[in-house]
């Protein structure tokens, strides 16, 4: 099996990746080019479907290059993409009749507005798990075949086909119009278009006549793991198509969120917390979608609740490229630190209306209490604590409608390098009630190998401004005797205030288990790590090499029990890079 490989497609919003995994799933070689970013005007953001496909051939062909691999290594293909952005095509030429919609278009809210006329915003979203939104893919279609000269009658007609760019590439992969190309989808992706039941997990036949749609337009409707087909002429000919998941959805089940009450949260071009809620679907009271997790073959759905943030990442590239305050987004965390907060400076990024929990497509975006003290570290901060805020009013809207609040949430996404982010998302803020504890995991870097931002508790006051962990901040802090279980087989170093640590040390139990949850961090590499649950606190899993390295590094040996973090808090402090 040493020579058989696994090849993925990461089809994004910026940019389109290739990479190739051995059977151990350990990244052998990778590919990734960047595709434009079309604004016609205000609201409006396409892709070009063609620079797309010519991308994704390119990246494949640079990944297998690269391994210096071909076609018979490759034993399957798995494709992974950008959710509702919405291609048209001409079945016979392959031309696409437009630039794809993208998933951050708000085009189609008088569409949306017309279809709530009857019904409200929630006309559909009993059978679907959707509000009526500008977010999902059936609007967009409806726009197309309503303002592209001719599309409406060619549709009619049986002549133009409609995917998410899941289904596009793999049309074209399979051999598009010259060659009989499979027009398929899975659940995951067919869940965002509003014209799926997801009970039946099929096309909802009456739904799409009100939104104006031939059915013969969509793809069948697939399962998230089988063989839809074979690639055809090409570098990979031969080569079975044997996987296809939305991209969220791919990250919640690569985070192993496979248990009901698991769940991640994405930081990227946009976020995205999804919660693992089993084989039921379960209705949101809170602003949430409901949604396919995954299906493998034949086995029943697995659902989740989804909270949907438009713009994250998105508006570190703006501060980039439209502002020019920073060259590259590395560089908003330095300029972030470079003041101790915001100045009182807010950002309401609603460039693309607001998603959950509040579904409002009409909003636009702010930057608020703006005084002349404010300077452009104090703009790049506000820039961080949008998407901290955003994700917390999710985090409540989901802890709300599952009843359970989380304890732990996995996060991956580019963003989850950016320590500032991470450090405020994880703060207790004061307001008066109980904090959920946050454990960041990371994605996977390109060596292969789970990683994770360096994050530690602190506390903040209700205006933003942060205040030293060593302060108290007015919040209870509750000490949880008993091990919090292992994460994916990693280790975990707990950081926390040394205040905290000494409250917790005074309320263990005198047992060794007890104390080592309390105060050590020892045994041999990749063994856990233990540690109490502490609200207002938060904890950092790394992996047990990286773990190694730090301690190696600071010439501890792991093998040796007994290093107390809070009598040896600056050398924590130095070796995770943060103030306790």
């Amino acid at each position: 099996m040493a020579d058989q490989y696994v090849l993925s497609i990461d089809q994004g919003t910026t940019s389109t990746r290739a990479m190739i995994f051995d059977h151990a799933g350990r990244v052998v070689s990778s590919d990734q080019v960047e595709h434009r970013q079309i604004l016609p005007r205000a609201g409006w953001v396409e892709h070009d479907p063609v620079e797309i496909w010519k991308n994704t051939r390119e990246v494949i062909g640079g990944a297998v290059a690269r391994a210096n691999l071909n076609s018979g290594n490759i034993v399957a293909i798995g494709i992974t993409n950008q959710r509702e952005t919405t291609v048209v095509w001409d079945r016979h030429t392959g031309q696409p009749v437009a630039n794809a919609i993208v998933w951050q278009d708000t085009r189609t809210q008088r569409i949306c507005d017309e279809l709530a006329k009857n019904g409200g915003p929630d006309r559909f979203k009993a059978k679907v798990g959707l509000p009526l939104a500008t977010y999902f893919s059936g609007p967009k279609v409806r726009w197309i075949l309503d303002n592209v000269d001719g599309a409406r009658s060619r549709a009619e007609a049986g002549d133009l086909l409609f995917g998410n760019t899941d289904t596009w590439l793999l049309w074209n992969l399979t051999g598009g119009a010259e060659h009989g190309g499979v027009h398929v989808t899975d659940v995951t992706n067919a869940s965002r278009t509003m014209l799926m039941d997801l009970s039946t997990l099929a096309w909802d036949a009456s739904i799409a006549a009100d939104l104006g749609i031939p059915v013969s337009m969509l793809p069948e409707i697939r399962s998230s793991s089988e063989v839809y087909g074979v690639c055809g002429p090409g570098i990979l000919n031969g080569v079975p198509v044997a996987g296809i998941l939305g991209d969220q959805q791919a990250a919640t089940f690569g985070q192993a969120c496979l248990e009901p009450g698991t769940a991640k949260n994405t930081y990227g071009t946009g976020n995205f917390m999804l919660l693992n809620t089993g084989t039921s679907p379960v209705a949101s009271e809170n602003g949430l979608l409901t949604t396919v997790c995954y299906r493998l073959g034949e086995k029943p759905p697995v659902y989740a609740l989804e909270g949907s943030i438009a713009v994250s990442g998105s508006l570190v590239q703006w501060v980039r490229d439209n502002l020019g305050l920073i060259s590259s987004a590395a560089e908003i965390e330095d300029l972030a630190r470079s003041v101790p907060d915001n100045g009182g400076a807010y950002f309401v990024p609603a460039f693309s209306g607001l998603f959950a929990p509040h579904w409002r497509s009409d909003a636009r975006g702010a930057l608020v209490g703006l005084t002349r003290f404010v300077n452009k570290g104090h703009i790049a901060r506000a820039v961080l604590e949008a998407t901290a805020y955003q994700t917390r009013e999710v985090l409540d809207a989901m802890n709300a409608d599952s009843g359970v609040p989380l304890k732990e949430l996995k996060v991956d996404g580019g963003m989850v390098v950016n320590e500032t982010l991470m450090q405020f998302q994880a703060e207790p803020w004061a307001t008066g009630r109980r904090r959920t504890t946050c454990a960041p995991t990371g994605a996977r870097t390109s060596a292969g190998r789970p990683r994770c931002p360096r994050t530690s508790a602190s506390g903040s006051t209700g205006t933003g401004r942060r205040r030293s962990p060593r302060r108290s901040t007015g919040s209870t802090r509750t000490w949880s005797e008993g091990d919090p279980g292992t994460s994916c087989g990693r280790s975990r170093l707990w950081l926390c205030p040394d205040d905290v640590l000494r409250e917790a040390g005074d309320r263990r139990a005198s047992s060794a288990t007890s104390a080592g949850q309390t105060r050590h961090f020892g045994g041999s590499v990749g063994a856990e790590l233990h540690g109490g649950v502490l609200e207002g606190g938060l904890f950092v899993t790394l992996d047990g090499g990286v773990l190694g390295d730090l301690l190696g590094a600071a010439g501890l040996d792991l093998a040796e029990e007994g290093a107390v973090l809070d009598e040896d808090l600056a050398l924590v402090e130095r070796l995770v890079g943060v103030q306790l």
